[in-house]
């Protein structure tokens, strides 16, 4: 058969260049129809190519970390032969008898090319293995030895006390992904583009830690997830948004665009960098179909599945360092988005109540917003909001 190009395919909306972050398969490998071969990253998502058609790899025309654009093609498949083709093997080194027998220390037998390389980086002929025909040095050879790492002196480098330290063998420079440039420059943007403030409260968690742990079992027969606390979160933010049309709208130009729709972001934290899937329509959905969903989301962000749709849209953001024990911090907002949810650990603290000091679970939540469009009165009650429903867990159930 001929030849089947392997093509940068559509990356979404706006998007139009990826980054070649891994093959899968290497050139002569056996290939079956539908099988990733390639995984690209764009500045949202890492998503896979997959093969059109069986075969085996024929060809890399695009080597890792280059960039791409939509359409370029990447590599090609090519008709199986039945035999099992493998990468190339590198020449046998001749034995050191036949090495010893070759004077390829003279510069007599070597190339104009190899004997320039081997005078340019001042090395010795005579310690190198030659592949060539009668075993002479090539300038693969050469090229070879130059790249085989270092080994280290036997000597020990002594300690210099005073003045500055060449610090470049202990450090390591690995080139920035392009999902990590993306994150750089989207919160680089919010602080330079909205007038970020952020104010605090703390909730008494008692209430709904005891109505999960009353109705957990249950909850979790009949629907088949466990009961968390991001769907109380949730509830409680699209209560508090309703209430506050300005938290959920956004800048664009000279215009304020309120939304009439619920989108929630839930940052996820994944090994590539933070991202935020969108919990659509969340004010249409019941607790069960919350913590579905978000579990989903979670686990496919973590495994690189999400679409580029799943990813965009979202009117208003939720953020949990508490499962990294934060205790506090100043989350900043996801643009053109006006404002953000800061959770963070539960952790038992005394407070004074009806004249008494206890111990409660306590929780820090910090709101972050753009001052541009939300005055420190709204966001005060906007945040007071979400603490007297989390508080008081059936205001949620009857959306008072």
């Amino acid at each position: 058969m001929a030849a089947v190009e392997i093509v940068v395919p559509a990356l979404g909306e706006s998007v139009k260049e990826a980054t070649v972050a891994k093959w899968l398969k290497k050139v002569g490998e056996a290939v079956a129809v539908d099988e990733p071969l390639v995984e690209l990253e764009t500045d949202k998502v890492t998503l896979e190519v997959n093969a059109s058609s069986a075969g085996v790899l024929k060809e890399i025309r695009v080597q890792t970390g280059a960039n791409v654009a939509v359409g370029a093609v990447l590599g090609s498949i090519g008709e199986d032969s039945g035999a099992k083709t493998a990468a190339p093997a590198s020449v046998p080194a001749p034995k050191a008898a036949q090495v010893a027998s070759k004077p390829v220390s003279n510069d007599s037998f070597l190339s104009p090319a190899v004997r320039k390389l081997v005078g340019d980086n001042k090395m010795n002929p005579a310690q190198m293995a030659g592949t060539g025909k009668d075993g002479r040095l090539t300038k693969g050879d050469v090229l070879a030895a130059l790249s085989a790492p270092k080994q280290a002196p036997a000597a020990k480098i002594p300690v210099q006390p005073f003045g500055p330290c060449n610090n470049a063998e202990r450090e390591e420079r690995v080139r920035m992904t392009r999902l990590r440039l993306r994150i750089a420059e989207r919160l680089k943007e919010a602080q330079n583009t909205a007038a970020m403030l952020t104010t605090f409260n703390e909730v008494d968690m008692s209430h709904v830690m005891a109505l999960r742990a009353e109705y957990k079992e249950s909850f979790e027969k009949k629907h088949g997830v466990k009961l968390g606390f991001m769907s109380f979160f949730v509830k409680a933010v699209v209560q508090a948004l309703k209430d506050f049309p300005s938290v959920n709208a956004e800048i664009d130009g000279q215009d304020i665009v309120y939304k009439n729709y619920y989108d929630i972001g839930v940052a996820v934290s994944t090994p590539t960098g933070l991202i935020v899937p969108v919990l659509r329509e969340a004010d249409k959905k019941g607790f069960a179909a919350i913590e579905k969903e978000i579990g989903d989301l979670g686990l496919r962000a973590r495994d690189g599945k999400l679409s580029l749709e799943e990813l965009t849209g979202g009117t208003f953001t939720i953020t949990n360092g508490g499962i990294f024990g934060s205790l506090m911090s100043t989350p900043i907002i996801n643009p053109p988005q006006s404002g953000i949810l800061g959770m963070h650990k539960i952790q038992e603290r005394p407070i004074a109540l009806n004249g008494q000091v206890i111990v409660r679970p306590m929780m820090y939540l910090a709101m972050s917003y753009d001052h541009r469009i939300i005055d420190g009165k709204e966001a005060v009650s906007f945040l007071v909001r979400i603490k007297d429903a989390i508080e008081d867990p059936q205001r949620l159930l009857l959306d008072v």
